[in-house]
Protein backbone atom coordinates (compact mmCIF):
# COMPACT_ATOMS: atom_id res chain seq x y z
CA UNK A 1 0.00 0.00 0.00
CA UNK A 2 1.46 3.21 -1.17
CA UNK A 3 1.85 5.92 1.72
CA UNK A 4 -0.23 8.08 0.09
CA UNK A 5 -3.27 5.62 0.89
CA UNK A 6 -2.75 6.39 4.00
CA UNK A 7 -2.75 9.77 4.40
CA UNK A 8 -6.19 11.16 3.81
CA UNK A 9 -5.74 15.22 4.06
CA UNK A 10 -7.80 17.84 3.62
CA UNK A 11 -6.44 19.25 0.86
CA UNK A 12 -6.56 15.82 -1.51
CA UNK A 13 -10.39 15.53 0.24
CA UNK A 14 -10.93 18.62 -1.53
CA UNK A 15 -9.12 18.12 -4.45
CA UNK A 16 -11.59 14.57 -4.92
CA UNK A 17 -14.60 16.29 -4.24
CA UNK A 18 -13.90 19.48 -6.57
CA UNK A 19 -13.64 16.13 -9.21
CA UNK A 20 -17.33 14.99 -8.55
CA UNK A 21 -17.01 12.99 -5.45
CA UNK A 22 -19.28 14.48 -2.49
CA UNK A 23 -19.08 14.75 0.81
CA UNK A 24 -21.16 11.36 1.52
CA UNK A 25 -18.26 9.07 -0.30
CA UNK A 26 -15.63 10.72 1.09
CA UNK A 27 -15.18 9.61 4.68
CA UNK A 28 -11.39 10.58 5.61
CA UNK A 29 -13.08 11.82 9.09
CA UNK A 30 -13.87 8.08 10.09
CA UNK A 31 -9.95 7.71 11.06
CA UNK A 32 -7.78 9.95 12.91
CA UNK A 33 -7.08 13.26 11.14
CA UNK A 34 -4.27 14.34 13.03
CA UNK A 35 -1.01 13.59 14.80
CA UNK A 36 -0.84 15.62 18.47
CA UNK A 37 2.10 14.12 19.58
CA UNK A 38 4.75 11.37 19.51
CA UNK A 39 7.44 10.11 21.22
CA UNK A 40 9.51 7.34 20.22
CA UNK A 41 10.32 5.95 23.45
CA UNK A 42 13.94 4.63 24.13
CA UNK A 43 13.97 1.18 21.06
CA UNK A 44 11.58 1.70 18.35
CA UNK A 45 11.82 -0.13 15.39
CA UNK A 46 14.39 1.47 13.14
CA UNK A 47 13.11 3.26 10.72
CA UNK A 48 9.08 3.01 11.52
CA UNK A 49 9.16 6.19 13.18
CA UNK A 50 6.93 7.91 11.24
CA UNK A 51 3.69 8.98 13.16
CA UNK A 52 1.26 10.10 10.38
CA UNK A 53 1.38 6.51 8.92
CA UNK A 54 -1.44 6.06 11.40
CA UNK A 55 -3.70 8.55 9.91
CA UNK A 56 -6.15 7.39 7.40
CA UNK A 57 -7.62 3.42 6.86
CA UNK A 58 -5.61 0.11 7.85
CA UNK A 59 -4.13 -1.72 5.40
CA UNK A 60 -5.30 -3.97 3.53
CA UNK A 61 -2.57 -5.16 1.76
CA UNK A 62 1.36 -5.15 2.51
CA UNK A 63 5.01 -6.04 1.26
CA UNK A 64 4.56 -3.31 -2.16
CA UNK A 65 7.98 -4.10 -3.59
CA UNK A 66 9.32 -6.68 -1.41
CA UNK A 67 6.73 -9.68 -0.85
CA UNK A 68 3.09 -8.51 -1.82
CA UNK A 69 0.43 -10.23 -0.04
CA UNK A 70 -3.14 -9.28 1.34
CA UNK A 71 -3.46 -8.34 5.05
CA UNK A 72 -4.53 -11.70 7.79
CA UNK A 73 -4.92 -12.29 10.50
CA UNK A 74 -1.47 -14.92 10.20
CA UNK A 75 0.38 -12.26 7.96
CA UNK A 76 0.38 -8.41 9.63
CA UNK A 77 1.33 -5.30 7.77
CA UNK A 78 4.95 -5.01 7.83
CA UNK A 79 6.04 -1.65 5.93
CA UNK A 80 7.48 1.52 7.57
CA UNK A 81 4.40 2.95 5.19
CA UNK A 82 1.92 1.19 7.19
CA UNK A 83 3.00 1.26 10.90
CA UNK A 84 4.52 3.59 13.22
CA UNK A 85 6.77 2.10 16.19
CA UNK A 86 6.62 3.38 20.06
CA UNK A 87 9.24 1.93 21.67
CA UNK A 88 9.37 1.64 25.99
CA UNK A 89 8.10 4.70 27.57
CA UNK A 90 6.98 6.11 24.39
CA UNK A 91 3.49 6.88 23.31
CA UNK A 92 1.32 8.08 20.14
CA UNK A 93 -1.55 10.47 20.59
CA UNK A 94 -4.09 10.64 17.68
CA UNK A 95 -6.79 13.86 17.17
CA UNK A 96 -10.35 13.19 15.86
CA UNK A 97 -12.30 15.80 14.17
CA UNK A 98 -15.20 15.45 14.65
CA UNK A 99 -14.58 13.47 17.88
CA UNK A 100 -15.38 10.33 18.82
CA UNK A 101 -19.49 9.88 20.13
CA UNK A 102 -20.33 7.09 22.64
CA UNK A 103 -23.45 5.37 20.89
CA UNK A 104 -24.74 3.01 22.52
CA UNK A 105 -26.58 1.79 19.40
CA UNK A 106 -23.17 0.78 17.62
CA UNK A 107 -22.04 -2.94 17.43
CA UNK A 108 -21.80 -4.54 20.74
CA UNK A 109 -21.22 -0.54 22.14
CA UNK A 110 -17.89 -0.41 20.59
CA UNK A 111 -16.57 3.40 19.59
CA UNK A 112 -13.94 3.17 18.00
CA UNK A 113 -10.52 0.06 16.99
CA UNK A 114 -7.09 0.43 17.16
CA UNK A 115 -4.97 -1.94 14.54
CA UNK A 116 -1.64 -2.66 15.43
CA UNK A 117 0.50 -5.30 13.91
CA UNK A 118 -0.55 -8.46 16.20
CA UNK A 119 -1.08 -11.98 14.52
CA UNK A 120 -2.09 -15.71 15.10
CA UNK A 121 0.77 -18.39 14.99
CA UNK A 122 -0.16 -21.40 12.66
CA UNK A 123 -1.00 -24.49 14.55
CA UNK A 124 -0.94 -26.49 11.34
CA UNK A 125 0.84 -24.17 8.83
CA UNK A 126 -0.11 -23.25 5.93
CA UNK A 127 -3.85 -24.52 6.71
CA UNK A 128 -4.34 -21.27 8.57
CA UNK A 129 -5.07 -22.73 12.25
CA UNK A 130 -5.19 -20.20 15.00
CA UNK A 131 -2.53 -21.05 17.49
CA UNK A 132 -1.32 -18.26 20.05
CA UNK A 133 -1.81 -14.79 19.83
CA UNK A 134 1.69 -12.72 18.96
CA UNK A 135 0.87 -9.51 20.01
CA UNK A 136 2.61 -6.44 21.76
CA UNK A 137 0.08 -4.67 24.20
CA UNK A 138 0.07 -1.55 24.95
CA UNK A 139 -2.61 0.35 27.17
CA UNK A 140 -5.17 2.84 25.59
CA UNK A 141 -6.06 6.75 26.93
CA UNK A 142 -8.90 8.91 25.62
CA UNK A 143 -9.83 12.36 26.41
CA UNK A 144 -12.86 14.28 26.08
CA UNK A 145 -11.07 18.14 26.66
CA UNK A 146 -7.61 17.25 26.22
CA UNK A 147 -6.46 17.70 29.52
CA UNK A 148 -7.96 14.82 31.38
CA UNK A 149 -7.13 11.39 30.18
CA UNK A 150 -8.29 8.43 31.90
CA UNK A 151 -6.93 4.84 30.52
CA UNK A 152 -9.22 2.24 29.53
CA UNK A 153 -8.88 -0.92 31.59
CA UNK A 154 -8.11 -4.29 30.37
CA UNK A 155 -8.02 -2.71 26.34
CA UNK A 156 -4.67 -4.04 24.76
CA UNK A 157 -3.96 -1.28 22.18
CA UNK A 158 -1.80 -4.50 19.46
CA UNK A 159 -4.10 -7.40 20.50
CA UNK A 160 -7.18 -8.97 19.64
CA UNK A 161 -7.92 -8.84 17.00
CA UNK A 162 -5.47 -9.24 14.46
CA UNK A 163 -6.55 -6.78 11.04
CA UNK A 164 -8.40 -9.30 8.48
CA UNK A 165 -8.23 -7.28 5.23
CA UNK A 166 -10.67 -9.38 3.19
CA UNK A 167 -12.92 -12.35 3.81
CA UNK A 168 -11.55 -14.19 1.21
CA UNK A 169 -8.19 -15.26 -0.22
CA UNK A 170 -7.28 -17.37 2.46
CA UNK A 171 -4.63 -17.05 5.33
CA UNK A 172 -1.65 -16.38 3.04
CA UNK A 173 -3.39 -14.89 -0.21
CA UNK A 174 -0.40 -13.00 -2.20
CA UNK A 175 -3.58 -11.21 -4.06
CA UNK A 176 -5.83 -8.97 -2.41
CA UNK A 177 -9.16 -10.60 -2.44
CA UNK A 178 -12.83 -9.65 -4.01
CA UNK A 179 -14.67 -9.15 -0.42
CA UNK A 180 -13.01 -6.09 1.59
CA UNK A 181 -14.03 -6.28 5.06
CA UNK A 182 -15.15 -3.24 6.85
CA UNK A 183 -12.96 -0.82 9.35
CA UNK A 184 -15.28 0.56 11.07
CA UNK A 185 -17.00 -2.69 12.66
CA UNK A 186 -16.04 -4.72 15.51
CA UNK A 187 -15.62 -8.21 16.13
CA UNK A 188 -18.24 -9.69 18.67
CA UNK A 189 -15.83 -8.76 22.05
CA UNK A 190 -17.29 -11.84 23.57
CA UNK A 191 -14.47 -13.75 21.96
CA UNK A 192 -11.31 -14.15 23.59
CA UNK A 193 -7.80 -15.48 22.51
CA UNK A 194 -8.55 -18.57 24.40
CA UNK A 195 -12.13 -19.25 22.28
CA UNK A 196 -10.17 -18.81 19.18
CA UNK A 197 -7.32 -21.30 19.54
CA UNK A 198 -7.79 -24.47 17.09
CA UNK A 199 -10.17 -23.08 15.25
CA UNK A 200 -9.85 -22.67 11.06
CA UNK A 201 -9.56 -19.87 8.86
CA UNK A 202 -13.04 -20.59 7.43
CA UNK A 203 -14.26 -20.47 11.21
CA UNK A 204 -12.19 -17.12 11.75
CA UNK A 205 -14.05 -15.77 8.93
CA UNK A 206 -17.21 -16.37 10.24
CA UNK A 207 -16.46 -14.94 13.67
CA UNK A 208 -15.10 -11.86 12.21
CA UNK A 209 -18.51 -11.31 10.33
CA UNK A 210 -17.39 -8.74 7.60
CA UNK A 211 -14.87 -7.00 10.05
CA UNK A 212 -11.48 -5.83 9.51
CA UNK A 213 -10.75 -6.83 12.97
CA UNK A 214 -9.33 -4.16 15.67
CA UNK A 215 -8.68 -3.69 19.41
CA UNK A 216 -12.36 -2.33 20.25
CA UNK A 217 -12.94 0.27 22.71
CA UNK A 218 -16.25 1.78 24.13
CA UNK A 219 -15.73 5.26 25.56
CA UNK A 220 -18.40 5.10 28.43
CA UNK A 221 -16.57 3.03 30.43
CA UNK A 222 -14.30 6.31 30.77
CA UNK A 223 -17.42 8.19 31.85
CA UNK A 224 -17.57 9.96 28.46
CA UNK A 225 -19.91 10.75 26.16
CA UNK A 226 -16.98 11.93 23.39
CA UNK A 227 -13.83 11.42 22.54
CA UNK A 228 -11.33 13.76 20.66
CA UNK A 229 -8.06 12.39 20.91
CA UNK A 230 -6.68 8.53 21.22
CA UNK A 231 -3.45 7.99 23.06
CA UNK A 232 -1.19 4.70 23.23
CA UNK A 233 1.00 4.41 25.56
CA UNK A 234 3.73 2.04 26.08
CA UNK A 235 5.45 1.12 29.50
CA UNK A 236 9.26 0.25 30.38
CA UNK A 237 10.82 -2.37 29.91
CA UNK A 238 13.56 -3.62 27.66
CA UNK A 239 11.64 -5.31 25.03
CA UNK A 240 8.53 -3.32 25.29
CA UNK A 241 7.46 -1.80 21.49
CA UNK A 242 3.94 -1.55 20.15
CA UNK A 243 3.58 -0.83 16.35
CA UNK A 244 0.17 1.12 15.54
CA UNK A 245 -1.73 0.79 11.61
CA UNK A 246 -4.86 3.29 12.27
CA UNK A 247 -7.25 4.03 14.61
CA UNK A 248 -10.72 3.86 13.33
CA UNK A 249 -14.62 5.24 14.69
CA UNK A 250 -17.22 2.57 14.93
CA UNK A 251 -19.86 3.54 12.18
CA UNK A 252 -23.47 2.06 12.11
CA UNK A 253 -23.28 -1.34 9.81
CA UNK A 254 -23.01 -1.01 5.96
CA UNK A 255 -21.78 -3.12 3.00
CA UNK A 256 -18.24 -2.58 2.34
CA UNK A 257 -19.38 -1.56 -0.97
CA UNK A 258 -22.15 0.50 -0.14
CA UNK A 259 -20.01 3.69 -1.09
CA UNK A 260 -22.41 6.27 -0.06
CA UNK A 261 -23.49 4.90 2.59
CA UNK A 262 -27.21 4.92 1.43
CA UNK A 263 -28.23 1.48 3.18
CA UNK A 264 -28.43 -0.62 0.18
CA UNK A 265 -25.23 -1.57 -2.30
CA UNK A 266 -27.20 0.08 -5.75
CA UNK A 267 -26.64 2.10 -8.98
CA UNK A 268 -25.29 4.67 -7.03
CA UNK A 269 -22.22 2.70 -5.96
CA UNK A 270 -21.48 1.16 -9.17
CA UNK A 271 -22.45 4.58 -10.82
CA UNK A 272 -19.29 5.92 -8.21
CA UNK A 273 -16.66 3.06 -9.31
CA UNK A 274 -17.39 3.18 -12.29
CA UNK A 275 -16.71 7.31 -12.45
CA UNK A 276 -13.77 6.31 -11.13
CA UNK A 277 -12.48 3.47 -12.92
CA UNK A 278 -8.84 3.77 -13.82
CA UNK A 279 -8.03 6.30 -10.74
CA UNK A 280 -6.68 5.55 -7.21
CA UNK A 281 -9.56 6.93 -5.37
CA UNK A 282 -9.22 5.95 -1.85
CA UNK A 283 -13.28 5.96 -1.73
CA UNK A 284 -14.06 3.57 -4.88
CA UNK A 285 -10.98 1.76 -4.24
CA UNK A 286 -12.38 -1.37 -2.35
CA UNK A 287 -9.49 -3.64 -2.39
CA UNK A 288 -7.40 -0.99 -1.77
CA UNK A 289 -5.13 -2.42 -4.62
CA UNK A 290 -4.05 1.55 -5.38
CA UNK A 291 -6.18 1.28 -8.43
CA UNK A 292 -10.19 1.31 -9.08
CA UNK A 293 -10.64 -1.74 -11.28
CA UNK A 294 -12.21 -5.23 -12.03
CA UNK A 295 -12.04 -6.14 -8.59
CA UNK A 296 -13.78 -3.22 -7.22
CA UNK A 297 -16.69 -3.36 -9.79
CA UNK A 298 -16.66 -7.28 -8.72
CA UNK A 299 -17.06 -6.51 -4.81
CA UNK A 300 -20.38 -4.01 -6.04
CA UNK A 301 -21.87 -6.49 -7.71
CA UNK A 302 -21.54 -9.04 -5.71
CA UNK A 303 -22.87 -7.25 -2.86
CA UNK A 304 -25.83 -6.15 -4.64
CA UNK A 305 -28.98 -4.99 -2.72
CA UNK A 306 -31.67 -6.67 -4.86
Amino acid sequence: MRASQKHFTRSFILTLAASGFTCAQLQADDFATSVLSYASGTNPAGGFTNPLVALGAPARVTGAGIDPSAVTPFQPCFLASEIVSIGAGGSLTLGFDPPIQDDPNNPFGIDFLVFGNAFFTDAGYPSGTVGALASDGGSIQVTGDGVNWFTIPGAVADGLFPTMGFSDGGPYANLPGSVPTSPHQPVDPAWTAGDLVGRSYAELVEIYDGSAGGAGVDIAVAGLTEVIAVRIVVGPGPLANVEIDAITRVIPTHHPADINRSGSVDGADLAAVLSAFGTASPDADLDQSGTVDGPDLTAVLAGWTR
